[in-house]
């Protein structure tokens, strides 16, 4: 089989500390890459996703990518995003407009901002709000026990392209004390399975002057089964349910996600505050650990 060789970059995502983030392998110059060897290497990279940039079909897109796990691909993903946008910028890549980046991909073309601090955010594609039933609502309050759940903003499945069953519990101390083991993890699973959602997104708030407004944990339950470090597109649906239930913290706030894995990942969100008319922008850090070159 004949190959060649093409640039390469792992990168740390919604993070500027290596190893506290998310990693991410991106393969550049993938045209030509069929969809089984895609597939292939990022079953070979064994992290959570790789993604595959080549020049966009779209002309008002800057580039395009195909985002893959090792196991399926995926229409959308936020970390992908954000790595990818950094990977390009890093690679000495100019955009068609200055502090600006369009992106081609699965559910079609997403905006991307530079912020002041260096940082970039994507605008979250539009979500299905799907709120879950009473009988639904009852399995998951007993398979999260002890942790308890705040009923007032309701569990619901939202679908932004990556879909996540996004739950509130009473605090942050909840959310990373708990433990999905045994029965409870099963019967999660298939209420997952249920609602055909990738995993569950729970979270719970920080006390006024903590590390940051929300503390995230996403736990993937199938194939994964596995706690994703950091997940920008379960945040994008987390803004949205928020914005949706009328329950905006502001017009921006924090995130943090990973810590009960050693890792500190940091997102920022704001509703309304970059141009475009999008309504909710996910925004974090990214740096670059590997740097080299790939034989595809």
């Amino acid at each position: 089989m004949s190959s060649r060789t093409v640039q390469f970059k792992q990168v740390d995502v919604f993070t500027s500390v290596p190893f506290k983030g998310n990693p991410l392998a991106v393969i550049f110059d993938a045209e030509g890459l069929s969809s089984a060897r895609m597939q292939e290497i990022a079953r070979w990279t064994n992290l959570s996703e790789t993604a595959f940039l080549s020049p966009p079909t779209d002309p008002r897109a800057d580039y395009r990518v195909r985002i893959f796990t090792t196991a399926v691909e995926l229409p959308f993903a936020g970390h992908p995003t954000l790595g990818s946008a950094h990977a390009l910028i890093d690679s000495g890549y100019t955009p068609k407009t200055p502090g600006r980046l369009v992106q081609e991909c699965g559910v079609g073309l997403v905006s991307l901002a530079e912020r002041a601090d260096g940082e970039w955010a994507f605008a979250a594609p539009p979500a299905t709000i799907v709120p879950l039933t009473d009988a639904q609502n009852a399995r998951l309050a007993a398979s999260l026990a002890p942790a308890v759940i705040d009923f007032s903003a309701p569990p619901a499945a939202v679908n932004n392209g990556a879909p996540w069953l996004v739950v509130r519990v009473q605090d942050a101390s909840q959310c990373l004390a708990m433990s999905l083991r045994g029965e409870a993890r099963a019967s999660i699973a298939t209420l997952v399975a249920e609602t055909g959602m990738h995993g569950i997104a729970v979270y719970g708030p920080h006390a006024p002057g903590g590390p940051a407004t929300f503390e995230l944990r996403v736990i993937l339950l199938g194939a994964e089964n596995m706690e994703d470090p950091v997940t920008g597109s379960a945040n994008a649906a987390l803004a949205t349910l928020l914005s949706a239930q009328g329950r905006r913290p502001g017009a921006s706030y924090t995130v943090r996600q990973g810590t009960a894995l050693g890792r500190d990942g940091r997102v920022s969100i704001a509703y309304d505050d970059l141009a475009d008319g999008a309504p909710v922008w996910i925004g974090g850090h990214s740096v670059t650990v590997i740097d080299g070159t790939f034989r595809i």
